[in-house]
């Protein structure tokens, strides 16, 4: 269904280069990126109260663009498998074999390698929560996950930014090591968040010709095709617009949970940051601006299409909900939302954190 060597080679070879550095300069710029990181280790931990008896046994991988793109397609391999492997039982005697035949695993394979071309230029860090290893990616012992620092990214955006690059380096540190500490401060998450994403493409409508009649519906929506959807639609994204009602109550759930987590990154790396971030102020500043507005016209374009505005979204409304939530009860009192899957606030609650509040730290009658 999907030629994923050939999205790898199509990724990498439409990626665009890097900055322009020496070889010592990058040297130099990888050593500094994994004492950040272990140095974060410390610092995320002290600050959130998470995990402090655990031990890391998930990698720090510093890689460059298209060591990202490889990691990435591993994973995708991973969690897709179970809908591809469906998709593939029904292709055989579907109507719309012929049709699915004709694009082919190998045009797929073209399309999903543009698309990660695209993201591998943007992405600073991120920890794989589903990372299977590899000889030359490995990842942690018992479906633990791997944390990405993209090297050639971050040097682009200290520089474009203008910013300390060793103040910049480790703040961006401090918001991955955030997510890899949640995620081995609390064992049931990976579990609660993988089956929330098989059930999520399990919904998904497997009939090829009905999944290509969705695919022609939601393009001329955002092609301006259908006037008659702008309404109707609300201005979602292509992602959102083929989706099934079940699925988007499933994405409510997960985009909960996304916006709880990235929310939480970015309040610890703040948080922590004055006492070891010198330069936190202007650095936070300037990247918000840049989160804002985009790189160009095409890039805010391109966000739109993908649902990545929803992400930047994210940020600011989870941010707010622990912010609220800590003003509250105090940083004990927020970490009871890692207790169970029940504890975890809904999507309604990330907009109105009393609620949550009240719900978690009601007291019994």
């Amino acid at each position: 269904m999907v030629d994923w060597n050939l999205a790898v080679a199509t990724a990498t070879r439409l990626v665009r280069p890097g900055p322009d550095v020496s070889r010592d300069e990058a040297r130099s710029a990888v050593a500094e990126l994994r004492r950040h990181a272990k140095a974060s280790e410390e610092h995320v931990r002290g600050f959130t109260r998470m995990g402090t008896d655990e031990i890391h046994d998930t990698p720090v991988l510093v890689v460059d663009r298209p060591g990202w793109v490889r990691a990435n397609v591993a994973g995708f391999r991973e969690i897709l498998k179970p809908l591809l492997e469906k998709m593939q039982e029904r292709r055989g005697g579907n109507p719309g074999s012929a049709v699915l035949g004709a694009v082919g695993g190998k045009v797929t394979g073209v399309e999903v390698g543009m698309l990660l071309s695209f993201l591998s230029s943007r992405v600073l860090g991120q920890y794989e929560t589903f990372a299977p290893a590899a000889p030359d990616l490995p990842a942690g012992a018992n479906g633990g996950g791997r944390l990405l620092l993209v090297a050639p990214n971050i040097v682009h955006v200290e520089r474009e930014l203008d910013v300390e690059p060793h103040d910049f380096r480790l703040w961006v540190c401090l918001h991955e090591e955030t997510h890899r500490t949640q995620f081995t401060a609390v064992p049931w998450l990976r579990d609660h968040l993988e089956g929330e994403i098989q059930s999520f493409l399990a919904e998904t409508d497997v009939d090829p010709m009905t999944f290509l009649e969705r695919i022609r519906e939601a393009a001329q929506s955002l092609a301006g095709g259908r006037p008659e959807a702008e309404e109707e639609d609300g201005g979602r994204s292509f992602v959102e617009l083929v989706q099934t009602p079940a699925q988007r109550e499933i994405l409510s759930r997960l985009t909960a949970v996304m916006s709880l987590l990235e929310g939480h990154a970015d309040y610890v790396m703040d948080g922590v940051g004055p006492s070891v971030v010198p330069t936190v102020a202007e650095i936070r500043e300037k990247f918000q601006q840049r989160r804002a507005k985009g790189a160009s016209r095409l890039d805010l374009a391109l966000r739109k299409l993908l649902g990545l505005d929803a992400k930047l979204k994210q940020y600011r409304d989870g941010e707010r909900f622990v912010r609220a939530v800590v003003d509250q009860v105090g940083v004990d009192g927020f970490n009871r939302v890692w207790t169970s899957p029940n504890t975890l606030p809904t999507k309604a609650e990330i907009a109105q954190p009393a609620d949550w509040v009240t719900r978690v730290h009601r007291k019994p009658e």
